[in-house]
């Protein structure tokens, strides 16, 4: 991108410097931030200077450049490509100008922009993306223009689909507990490079909205199942649909591996031999309470925190879970998809031992704008939960962690 108020505008063009020379003169500041890139471009980097700072000093120490420790002098540039000009001294900078414009060199000046050859735009990437702007004579402009098409690139709000090298198969994108700005930068980005999305109810519905009318968007919940079983007829559709070349979304809510069956569909990509690539997410076990105000640890009051799945009785032969043990631990219990068995739970847990007066707190539809928080104890839980009508889906926190509050004083 390149933007000039002068009668010319700049040529924009990306120069391929591995093994090629490169003379850099001075070693400030302006070198320090300009070094890196050179070097990543595997440029052959010859540095002179009498002095440097720590950070390029380091650079030299490990080899990746040379440092000649000396003033500029002429005959530096033969054969350089490219050269970073940036001394304090500004008759040597522009003698070393006059030899670069002999010998065909393109140069940056640090303190001279319209003597120099050549501009060193703003540049930033983003998965393989290099971005790089130039607004001539404004540098801040640059800046701000780079990071917000960067920025974009990264959450997805700026879609830029591959076209030639885009690697087909699924990704299992954990969109987090609600909030559509939860969900991570890179789940957003393959989001805005999905041809299928395939969503849980409980995803990050909003972003649905943002994708191109071109995404097939399936809700996994109206999948046609007939002979299998919901989630064999869930994975089918991820085989079916990347086996016909389409880059393919699974958006969960949460993350893909806590209660998302995310390794059941892992395990039959696999199987179907499809790549699958995973994107943690943002669980809902501990970012919902903390969007309620309840730490699920605090220094004096919670060493840990155990989170179980209510979806199953505690006195259902199908249950994995140990509640006598659980009813023993001192810390906080977190426990998902325990709206409908809330008072079994609770009866359970004091049946073996915890305190009908431990505090205890249901935090309703978390992060979004319809979050609520119905505090209780445990012996109140079951009825607090029928009577105040609270519905999935819900956390429910149980510890005397529910009770910390900012302006509680740490043991």
């Amino acid at each position: 991108m390149a933007e000039h108020a002068a009668e010319h505008a700049a040529y924009p063009v990306g120069l391929r410097l591995s093994g090629r020379r490169v003379v850099v003169l001075g070693a400030g500041q302006v070198a320090q931030r300009r070094l890196p890139a050179l070097l990543a471009a595997g440029a052959d980097v010859l540095l002179v200077s009498p002095s440097a700072t720590p950070s390029v000093e380091a650079m030299a120490d490990t080899g990746e450049l040379r440092w000649e420790r000396r003033h500029y002098r002429p005959g530096d540039l033969e054969g350089a490509w490219y050269a970073l000009i940036s001394t304090d001294d500004p008759e040597a900078n522009a003698a070393a100008s006059r030899e670069a414009e002999e010998r065909r060199v393109w140069a940056v000046r640090s303190d001279d922009a319209e003597a120099a050859t050549a501009w060193t735009p703003a540049t930033g990437h983003s998965e393989g993306v290099t971005v790089a702007v130039l607004t001539g004579r404004d540098p801040r402009r640059s800046a701000a223009v780079r990071d917000a098409v960067v920025e974009g690139l990264r959450e997805g709000s700026l879609a830029a689909p591959h076209h030639r090298a885009r690697t087909k198969g699924v990704a299992l994108v954990g969109g987090g507990p609600g909030d559509p700005d939860l969900i991570t930068v890179r789940g957003r980005r393959l989001l805005a490079e999905a041809d299928v999305v395939i969503a849980d109810r409980l995803g990050p519905r909003d972003l649905l909205a943002e994708l191109p009318p071109h995404v097939e968007i399936i809700d996994a919940a109206k999948i046609p199942y007939g002979r299998f079983m919901a989630q064999e007829a869930i994975n089918q559709a991820l085989i079916d649909h990347a086996k016909a070349g389409k880059a393919v979304v699974r958006l969960k809510g949460g993350d893909p591996f806590v209660f998302g069956r995310g390794m059941e569909e892992a395990q039959a990509l696999a199987e179907a031999g499809i790549p699958c690539t995973v994107v943690p997410g943002i669980s809902s076990t501990i970012s919902v309470p903390g969007a309620a105000g309840i730490p699920v640890t605090h220094r004096g009051v919670a060493h840990e925190f155990t989170v179980v799945s209510g979806h199953v009785a505690p006195d259902d032969e199908r249950s994995l879970v140990d509640w006598p043990a659980l009813a023993r631990l001192r810390g906080t219990l977190v426990v998902l998809m325990g709206v409908g068995n809330s008072a079994a739970i609770a009866a359970t847990l004091m049946a073996h031992g915890r305190s009908g007066d431990t505090p205890a707190a249901v935090v309703q539809e978390g992060t979004t704008a319809a979050q609520r928080r119905v505090d209780a104890t445990l012996a109140t839980l079951g009825e607090t939960v029928r009577a105040e009508g609270v519905r999935p889906p819900a956390v429910l926190v149980i510890g005397d962690v529910v009770a910390v509050t900012p302006g509680s004083t740490a043991k």
